[in-house]
């Protein structure tokens, strides 16, 4: 899989299958969806930055690639999508073989375009603080963000709401003394409402009824004069002592709160209060709203559960029954407020951090189609929080790399229709040829806006193949390859525009002839996290969707389709390299919270999916299969199974599963490290044995977002919990043989990995 993973540091491109069928059928054959994961944004190592606009083609408006054929006499380039013949321009003159643009070089498949003359707003930070939080956790806040004012890039843009019963906008322009408009959060607002209130409406000001088109990307257009903005909105240099004051005297929402009673909380109404302020101010520039969320919404729009604490927050069983009308009332709101903030360009960025579940499941939408960011923490002073937010305004070479105000538009091969994409876009209902009937995610558009992106924000594209048939042959694609172009117009994070061309050529094989080479093209990993992302977009439209079976069942049609195997002989079933850990990421998937989600609750289901429907391939594989080092004397560090088994007493064990991060001592470990051996000149071995995976997990930790929590735990303590529950259990509480000396077991019903695996090798060989 090593070649898979090189493509994908030149493209930032993988793909389930990188040999397609030629026909529908084959394809169908396949089980695994034709799908490319592609990171818009992924770091490419000596990129080509070129100072010009880019050529398209004037029929299917792809863009000139190395791929191009190219007549250097007559100055003409044909398209390798719709074989269009097109004129190179006069500033192309003296093109030649020798004398080459840098979009036609082969290895600059892609590359990246700095538009002329496009220019826009450094970014803007509106925060949008919860103040119906105990007096501690409300400390923790005010500290954070303190903190992040000093890391805010000083050119950018910043401001201030904070809500309880009532939303405060707090007008940072005015230094004089504090100042602040109040909206009631009861009442719903009207963006018409929020501007005559905000004194937004003024002559010269922002005329009622204009909207920003769907997509726009512009400095400040039908907005407002800057001296209306800089009321509300100030560069972080200019405010960073307002702010501080401001903080510094921030006090808990002042309205009463009865002891049977939730405090009421009007997240929804800020949030409108926050995006109209934005529309209004900044329409089409790079804007995030940072809101940081401390409890359930109570009061007015968005509410998910009443004020009295009789009646508890909706569960899954509760979402299963449809007794919750709340939640799809909250569910429509969030919906309309994600179209708005689309429009504009601008992104919701969530930070949950309570005991008890605040409204994520019902946010998720808003989020995920604007591309936002989501930390989901028990408390403000927990580290997930405070380090996660500190990474979001970090520069160097962890930095986030946050962009803004993206389109991602894709071409294709007349043969390739798009389904759709899952991840975190929002369509820009841009139909076309290129449109497959069938739809998966966000479909019927060949466009998509990504208000906010990162280094490592992924999307997943499904295709479809629809042959060009052609009179007296079989349906089947008239030339042997084919061609993917994505196209990624955003902000950079120095404001200018940049364009990004990705091309990529794949080819066709005859499917039902060449299963050799359709196998030497299947990428494991990468189908393991389509099936992942498909699995959990299908659990959340589909209604009385059964996801363990429907794994299961793709599972025995992939290995029937590509085992090699002797009929009703499960014993001589085996899979070629390409296919033999796809089993056991299917195994896992199974098991894991994506499609396992007794004992969490919707927030954090919602959570767990938002991130994976945005992480590239590597960090998506380790939130489905965890990864486990084993450190021991008498050995250097080195990967063990996920399994039961690995546990020793004179091993310590190091799991990453994405969310968490666990340092495992064996029995005999923790003795001696309680007993203070490590301390000792004689036992600096011991000593150095206790250091390695700690230094292991914090280099995990720091290259990471949302930052993971830290379990440090012994074997038979409480918190081993956290590694038993993702280890394979060979070894149970039923088992006939019982563990190895100083091993464990686990108590559980689950199936084993073999377990599982022979019962698929058995279904797969039946006739």
């Amino acid at each position: 899989m090593a070649e898979f993973a090189e493509v994908e540091a030149v493209d930032g491109v993988r793909m389930a299958w990188n040999v397609w069928p030629g026909t529908r059928v084959e394809a169908s054959k396949c089980v695994v969806p034709l799908a490319a994961l592609f990171t818009p944004l992924h770091p490419v190592p000596n990129l080509p930055e070129v100072p010009y606009a880019p050529l398209r083609c004037k029929s299917c408006r792809s863009l000139l690639n190395p791929f191009s054929q190219v007549d250097f006499v007559a100055k003409i380039w044909i398209c390798p999508f719709c074989y269009q013949r097109n004129h190179f321009p006069a500033h192309y003159a003296s093109i030649a073989e020798n004398n080459l643009p840098a979009e036609l070089f082969p290895q600059y498949t892609t590359i990246e375009y700095a538009l002329p003359g496009e220019t826009s707003l450094p970014p803007v930070f509106l925060f949008l603080l919860d103040t119906c939080l105990i007096e501690e956790e409300l400390v923790y806040l005010k500290t954070a963000l303190s903190q992040a004012i000093g890391l805010v890039p000083a050119n950018s843009l910043v401001g201030l709401i904070t809500y309880g019963t009532q939303v405060h906008v707090h007008e940072l322009g005015f230094g004089e003394c504090p100042k602040s408009y109040v909206f009631r959060g009861s009442k719903d607002v009207t963006r018409e409402q929020i501007l005559d209130q905000l004194g937004l409406t003024a002559p010269g000001g922002l005329q009622r009824g204009s909207a920003q088109p769907v997509g726009v990307i512009a400095g400040v257009r039908d907005g407002i004069s800057a001296s209306s903005i800089n009321r509300f909105l100030l560069p972080a240099a200019d405010c960073e002592f307002t702010l501080t004051t401001l903080l510094d005297e921030l006090q808990r929402d002042s309205f009463p709160v009865k002891s049977d009673q939730r405090a009421a909380r009007c997240t929804g109404t800020a949030l409108s209060v926050a995006t109209g302020l934005l529309g209004a101010c900044v329409p089409g520039t790079g804007a995030r709203i940072l809101a940081f969320v401390g409890g359930p919404c109570t009061e007015g729009s968005g509410t998910i559960v009443s004020k009295d604490l009789s009646e508890p927050i909706r569960s899954h069983k509760d979402l299963d029954k449809d007794t919750v009308p709340q939640y799809h009332k909250a569910v429509k709101f969030y919906e309309a407020l994600a179209k708005q903030l689309v429009n504009q360009g601008h992104v919701l960025d969530l930070f949950a951090c309570a005991l008890d579940q605040v409204g994520v499941a019902e946010m998720k939408v808003a989020v995920e189609r604007t591309g936002g960011l989501v930390v989901l923490a028990e408390s403000f002073g927990h580290s997930v929080f405070k380090d996660s937010f500190r990474r979001v305004f970090e520069a160097g070479e962890h930095a986030l790399g946050l962009s803004f105000n993206g389109i991602f538009e894709v071409n294709c091969s007349k043969d390739v229709r798009i389904q759709g994409t899952i991840g975190p876009c929002a369509s820009l209902e841009k139909k076309g040829v290129s449109c497959a009937d069938t739809v998966v995610g966000q479909g019927n558009t060949s466009a998509w806006k990504m208000c906010g992106l990162d280094r490592s924000t992924t999307l997943a594209v499904f295709f479809e193949i629809v042959p060009s048939v052609q009179s007296g042959t079989p349906a089947q694609p008239i030339s042997q390859q084919f061609f993917i172009q994505f196209l990624t117009h955003y902000q950079h994070t120095d404001g200018h525009m940049r364009l990004r061309a990705t091309t990529v050529r794949r080819r066709w094989v005859d499917g039902s002839a060449s299963t050799e080479e359709l196998v030497a093209g299947f990428d494991q990993e990468t189908a393991a996290v389509v099936m992942a992302r498909l699995c959990s977009f299908k659990m959340e439209t589909e209604e009385e969707f059964d996801a363990t079976r429907w794994l299961d069942r793709s599972l025995i049609r992939l290995s029937s389709r590509f085992g090699d195997y002797r009929k009703d002989d499960p014993s001589s079933f085996s899979f070629t390299q390409r296919f033999a850990i796809f089993p056991q990421f299917m195994f896992n998937l199974r098991r894991s919270q994506y499609v396992q989600v007794f004992n969490n609750s919707p927030d954090e289901t919602a959570y767990f999916r938002m991130v994976l429907n945005r992480e590239n391939v590597t960090n998506s594989l380790v939130m489905i299969q965890p990864s486990l080092i084993s450190y021991s004397f008498n050995s250097a560090p080195e990967p063990a199974l996920l399994d039961v088994a690995a546990i020793a007493a004179d091993r310590i064990l190091l799991l990453d599963a994405y969310f968490s991060v666990v340092i495992f001592h064996g029995m005999t470990i923790a003795q001696w490290r309680i007993a203070g051996f490590q301390n000792q000149p004689e036992h600096q071995a011991f000593a150095q044995l206790l250091q390695t995976p700690r230094e292991d997990a914090h280099a995990i930790i720091r290259d990471r977002f949302p930052v993971p929590r830290l379990v440090d735990c012994d074997q038979h303590g409480s918190q081993a919990r956290f590694l038993l529950a993702k280890l394979n259990p060979s070894a149970t509480y039923n088992s006939a043989n019982g563990p190895a000396p100083g091993g464990d077991i686990i108590f559980t019903d689950d199936v084993s990995l073999q377990v599982f695996v022979e019962h698929l090798q058995r279904l797969a060989v039946s006739s």
